[in-house]
């Protein structure tokens, strides 16, 4: 039985051989799914599928840098975490107004059920954090990756992995406790 892996290995270095054909396939196999992750990251669709296009172009250009085919994957999405952090780093100016209009809006008289209203306090507190640290707690909680697949992920090491989750718990805490004191 073929893994994907394998099957990546055999697309890529087919591509290398001169078979566009292979690279066709190898987009079709990953691009929803470099789309799906990046809109995960970033929370549009339009950009996600720019970022993703962006990606490819990348990839196809660095792909004779990839010494392991069957690392594929991690590989390639570390390009998409890469890109979506730039994006959220250039969307990082307009974040302080927004998070300030999002505290408006949480003190208008609408009317929230309780659980809706502590997800939107938790979401909310998540994308205030540092970019590297709202990615690694995304991936560990949300997609459920271990510490070394988000260290391989994002081509950091697992201490910083961890690092930055035990900082983004207390950054959490510490926002989430100040905002009940408000509210």
């Amino acid at each position: 039985m073929k893994t994907k892996q394998n099957i990546d290995a055999k697309l890529i270095k087919a591509y290398k051989a001169g078979d566009n054909n292979a690279l066709a396939i190898l987009v079709k196999r990953w691009h929803k799914l470099f789309c799906d992750k990046a809109h995960w990251l970033v929370k549009d669709k339009d950009v996600a599928k720019d970022i993703a296009q962006d990606s490819w172009s990348i990839i196809i250009k660095k792909i004779d840098s990839l010494n392991d085919p069957k690392q594929f994957k991690y590989w390639a999405y570390r390009i998409i975490v890469n890109k979506s952090t730039d994006w959220l780093r250039l969307q990082s100016k307009n974040q302080k107004e927004s998070f300030n209009h999002d505290i408006e809006f949480l003190n208008t008289e609408k009317v929230y059920s309780e659980n809706e209203h502590l997800k939107h306090k938790l979401s909310k507190a998540i994308d205030s954090l540092p970019n590297g640290q709202k990615v690694v707690i995304k991936l560990f909680y949300i997609e459920l990756y271990s510490l070394k697949e988000i260290g391989d992920l994002l081509g950091i090491s697992v201490g910083t992995a961890k690092s930055r989750l035990f900082y983004a718990r207390e950054k959490l805490k510490t926002i989430l406790n100040y905002k009940d004191y408000e509210n």
